[in-house]
């Protein structure tokens, strides 16, 4: 059966990574799409930390821009080659740092981004390949047959149709809950984020982050930085700025005696953290929730007529060590538009005619790598020791290794193993194989 006429054959909700790639993608195909976007402008309300491993992207532009784009011109802050894991208490910071030449391999590659930049860069190239953007219009609700096929949006006064609708809203999608059934997220399977921008000449980033010229360092923190709450802090250089902020989980703010505002003005003063930013001017304040209960949280995702992708599809892995989001927009991006064009081609946009997008997600590392890491949500919950009890562990073993106050010493080890004991061995040793079978 032919398809009905509808105003364009794809209409994408949202100009974040998801949906400007998307739209990129199915405009290059010869189809005719709409993005809209209820910022300002793509990227304007879009904030991460923010890093971006470079691997789907390099496979999009390869794939699709033809030479069209140098990846010298693509807005990137620095590339990442110095990376820092800190465990924090009140007074100190244990810092694990590493540097590789691995780390900038093309394909291996990563950088930081300011994402009202890089996101408008996206969206340039989406309307470079014939896409329409329409910015500052919230989509109110998701038009619907009576059988629940989706053929369109309202937006304000509008009605506006199209073959296949797909929302990349973002975290909070009011349009997947409300019109296509996907259930909230629950508490303990969101974070808030809270992010500052501090301006700084580049040659003073590199001089206190230690940073050969142009590069970048990715610091992630774990402990006091968010007052014992599960969740973590971060900092990434860009070119003159430095992104610093927290991340922590609702229902753990919800049960605990601070809140993410005070936690970032004390994680800004801690003595290790304080030095990095001495006299740079703060220049951005924003914050968002972030999807952090990962491979079991994924809603259902195709559905006749419609698609989700990238937050709206709870495309996030948080590690601890290594956090993700961007390259699983962007991949899902792409795969959400050529399903939704190889749909309409075939002339069959329902659930089943759309079924390519998840053979393509679960047959790619998006949905691999989350289910590989799907029990570590669920650990990171219970581990309430490592966000409170393990940073004060490890900065009385390493005083105990470095104080030298004029009293005779004990050999290291019965210095060290009180320490230790206090912590309870066995369970120690228990939840420390836990995390790593999970990782």
């Amino acid at each position: 059966m032919a398809l009905e006429e509808r105003d364009f054959d794809v209409i994408v909700v949202g100009g974040g990574c998801a949906g400007t790639v998307a739209a990129y993608v199915a405009a290059k195909k010869g189809k005719s799409v709409l993005l809209i976007e209820r910022g300002e402008h793509p990227g304007s309300k879009n904030m991460t930390g923010g890093r971006l491993y470079a691997h789907s992207l390099r496979k999009l532009l390869d794939t699709y821009a033809e030479g069209e784009v140098e990846w010298s011109d693509i807005p990137f802050e620095r590339k990442i080659t110095h990376e820092r894991i800190a465990l924090m208490d009140p007074h100190s910071n244990f810092t694990i740092d590493f540097t590789s030449k691995e780390l900038g391999l093309d394909g291996n590659d990563s950088y930081s981004v300011l994402r009202s930049r890089f996101d408008q860069w996206l969206a340039d190239l989406a309307e470079s390949a014939g896409a329409e953007i329409i910015p500052g219009i919230p989509v109110e609700t998701l038009l619907r047959k009576e059988d629940g096929t989706v053929y369109g949006v309202r937006a304000g006064d509008d009605e506006l149709t199209a073959h296949v609708v797909i929302d990349a809203e973002g975290t909070n999608s009011l349009l997947a809950e409300r019109d296509l059934g996907v259930p909230r997220l629950e508490p303990h399977e969101v974070a808030v984020g809270i992010k500052h921008v501090y301006e700084l000449a580049p040659e003073q980033i590199e001089d206190r982050f230690l940073l050969p010229e142009g590069e970048g360092a990715a610091m992630l923190y774990v402990g006091d930085c968010t007052h014992g709450v599960v969740g973590g802090g971060f900092v990434y250089t860009n070119t003159d700025t430095i992104s610093l902020g927290l991340v922590a989980t609702v229902s753990e703010l919800q049960k605990s005696n601070t809140t993410i505002y005070q936690a970032l003005a004390d994680f800004e003063k801690h003595p290790a953290v304080a030095p990095l930013i001495r006299g740079a001017e703060l220049v951005e304040h924003s914050g968002h929730l972030v999807p952090e209960g990962g491979y079991d949280s994924v809603p259902e995702y195709v559905f006749d007529g419609a698609l989700l992708a990238g937050d709206t599809m709870r495309l996030v892995m948080n590690l601890g060590y290594q956090v993700r989001g961007m390259d699983f927009a962007i991949a899902s991006g792409q795969f959400a538009a050529e399903a939704a064009c190889e749909a309409i081609d075939r002339e069959d946009v329902s659930a089943a005619g759309l079924a390519t997008y998840r053979t393509k997600l679960e047959n790619s590392f998006v949905l691999a790598d989350l289910k590989t890491f799907r029990k570590w949500p669920h650990v990171m919950e219970e581990w309430t020791r490592l966000f409170s009890q393990y940073p004060t562990m490890v900065a009385k073993i390493f005083n105990a290794m470095f104080v030298v106050d004029g009293k005779p010493q004990e050999k290291l080890i019965k210095r060290i193993w009180p320490i230790i004991r206090q912590m309870k061995p066995l369970k120690l040793a228990n939840e420390v194989r836990k995390a790593l079978m999970a990782l």
